[in-house]
């Protein structure tokens, strides 16, 4: 389980992308640099870390069903994932 202020922190860095990306957009257009320097660090899209929806885990995070390999193996095998079953051959 990741700590709560880690969690917040993405939270909060992916507010400020949302908050700025008119602005960045046609700053960047306009070709003006120096006015994207003076906007805050944390609301550029490259800082945003993916981490699983449950848990917070930063690592081993799975695009498609948004959650860490951990877990997804857990609810997989539970059978809370739809359409999702263990391979036996």
């Amino acid at each position: 389980m990741a700590k709560e202020s880690m969690k917040a922190r993405e939270v909060k860095r992916q507010e400020l992308v949302e908050k700025y990306a008119e602005k960045r957009k046609s700053l960047k257009e306009a070709g003006d640099y120096e006015a994207l320097q003076k906007l805050p660090k944390n609301s550029s899209p490259v800082r945003l870390h993916n981490r699983c929806k449950l848990t917070g885990r930063p690592r081993g995070y799975m695009r498609q069903f948004g959650i860490s390999r951990v877990t997804f193996r857990e609810m997989a095998n539970n059978g809370l994932i739809p359409g999702v079953r263990k391979a036996s051959w």
